[in-house]
């Protein structure tokens, strides 16, 4: 049997304490992450649209945390991706810098907001974005 491990009160199962991660919280963590890579292999999207509506909805992140623990996936998931991409001749990589340089200012721009914004307010500004995108593409 793996050793327990503990994790910070907000990501553990028992909200006022650290406690040890339950086998079926991993197995959710990694069905997260799971279609979080197919998304992103399969249409470059994966972190925000799904990732995150899953941390929330089928693990119980507020929406600041579920943003945060999916941009330390999104970071691991999008340096295998774009190196398989390059390898399949599909990446650009200095257009990659030119939008990922003034990205890191618009994150800390994001950042700064989300922490003065209710959680519920992030949580509808979120949906209305994934709904404006859903919408867009199907007009398309």
């Amino acid at each position: 049997m793996p050793p327990s491990f503990q994790l910070p009160s907000s990501v553990a199962s028992d909200p006022g304490s650290p406690a040890p991660v339950a086998r079926d919280r991993i197995l959710k963590l990694g069905v997260v992450g799971v279609a979080g890579g197919f998304f992103s292999g399969v249409f470059g999207v994966g972190g925000g649209s799904v990732i995150v509506p899953l941390l929330v909805l089928w693990l119980g992140y507020n929406q600041l945390e579920a943003a945060a623990t999916s941009l330390a996936a999104i970071a691991l998931i999008a340096a295998f991706a774009a190196a398989l991409q390059g390898i399949y001749g599909n990446l650009r990589f200095a257009d990659g810098l030119l939008v990922g340089v003034p990205a890191m200012g618009g994150v800390m721009i994001g950042a700064w907001l989300a922490r003065r914004l209710p959680h519920g307010t992030l949580g509808l500004i979120f949906a209305a974005v994934l709904l404006a995108a859903a919408i867009e593409l199907v007009l398309q």
